[in-house]
């Protein structure tokens, strides 16, 4: 089912806390709580709580139930630059008052993404510390990646390029990276042993990763990242891969013309799925709950382009279709998430943007 663009009822609830839009039969779409500027990042506390990060720097504890938020104390300064500020944000389910968070650092070759690690007590962080600074700094504000996900005991990171590309196969820069640590924040003894690897780089070869995700049936590491002019891709994380980025693309120049020695080479892995031309993917999951049974083992993405949540379908665990399930309702979807009601959550990425949910 497509959710078309029909005519919106529009109204308050009885708390005067959020609006609702119905979107078709059975199906709403309600912003929860007020307005935020920008949010780009976002991870249930338990069943009635959610972290929200804004890109300007600020972290909220959302109530799901009645919409009331409290911003989180002790967060370290952020450097909000471009596309860089206060990105993910992730909850450690095993023990919820343990999160990590990602945002854009000041060092002293520029801004990089940086990952922190923190227990949440109450509305303040504390025993808060940097696990992991990346090398490849620089003054521009594109190209951080920074999203975060959890498997297997394992923490990944995303690390883009920052819009230098080269540095994308450089061995010893953290730039077009996959990172991996433990739990702790220590690094793994069985990360890649490849030379002159950073020893927490676990892939290479990414361009600008905005959305990963844990294939809960395999505990693969899905992400998907973005192509230049067209090519944006999703990629199954291989410890040691390359994924090819500059050398091999989907995409082209933004002047056009092709980038690198074409599409594919043996030395690289493949995309699983490709879009041309670009949606401008962030934020994905796979679906598993009992609210939309259709949705069941599939892969929602967001699209910053053109405003839609794609629903990814897959057989033999690879994608093989694509639909849209919503559709210019709320905006440039930044990030999404699927509660343990089954409902989904998704971030409008605008100034006065906002979290939703997607039920019946």
């Amino acid at each position: 089912m497509r959710l078309l663009s029909t005519p919106l009822i529009i109204g308050l609830s009885i708390l005067g806390l959020y609006t609702s839009s119905v979107i078709a039969a059975e199906t709403r779409v309600e912003r929860i709580g007020e307005r935020l500027n920008h949010p780009w990042g976002m991870d249930f506390v338990d069943d009635d709580h959610i972290l929200v990060s804004e890109r300007r720097g600020k972290l909220f504890k959302i109530n799901l139930r009645n919409g009331e938020s409290r911003e989180i104390q002790g967060l370290p300064e952020v450097e909000n630059i471009g596309q860089g500020g206060l990105l993910d944000v992730l909850v450690n389910d095993k023990n919820p008052t343990h999160m990590y968070y990602c945002y854009a650092k000041s060092g002293d070759d520029g801004v990089s993404t940086a990952i922190d690690m923190a227990q949440l007590n109450g509305d303040t962080l504390t025993n808060r510390k940097t696990i992991f600074h990346a090398n490849n700094g620089s003054d521009g504000g594109r190209h951080f990646g920074c999203r975060l996900e959890i498997s297997v005991g394992y923490l990944y990171g995303t690390v883009g390029d920052r819009g230098a590309r080269q540095f994308a196969q450089e061995p010893a820069s953290n730039a077009g990276s996959v990172v991996r640590f433990n739990l702790d924040g220590s690094l793994p003894e069985d990360n890649p042993n490849i030379k002159d690897w950073r020893p927490e780089t676990f892939s290479k070869g990414h361009r600008n990763a905005q959305g990963m995700t844990l294939n809960p049936k395999t505990d693969e590491i899905w992400l998907h990242e973005h192509g230049p002019r067209g090519g944006d891709e999703i990629n199954i994380i291989k410890p040691g891969a390359n994924y090819g980025w500059p050398v091999v693309s989907h995409g082209e120049e933004y002047s056009g013309g092709k980038i690198g020695i074409g599409r594919s080479a043996p030395q690289f892995k493949d995309p699983v799925w490709t879009w041309i031309p670009s949606i401008a993917p962030s934020g994905m999951a796979f679906y598993d709950g009992d609210m939309f049974p259709e949705y069941n083992g599939k892969l929602l993405v967001g699209s910053l382009k053109f405003q839609s949540l794609y629903l990814v379908e897959l057989k033999n665990g690879r994608p093989t279709g694509e639909r849209v399930i919503l559709e210019k309702e709320i905006g440039r979807i930044r990030d999404v998430a699927v509660g343990n009601d089954g409902a989904i959550y998704l971030l409008s990425d605008e100034r006065r943007g906002g979290l939703y949910r997607l039920s019946r």
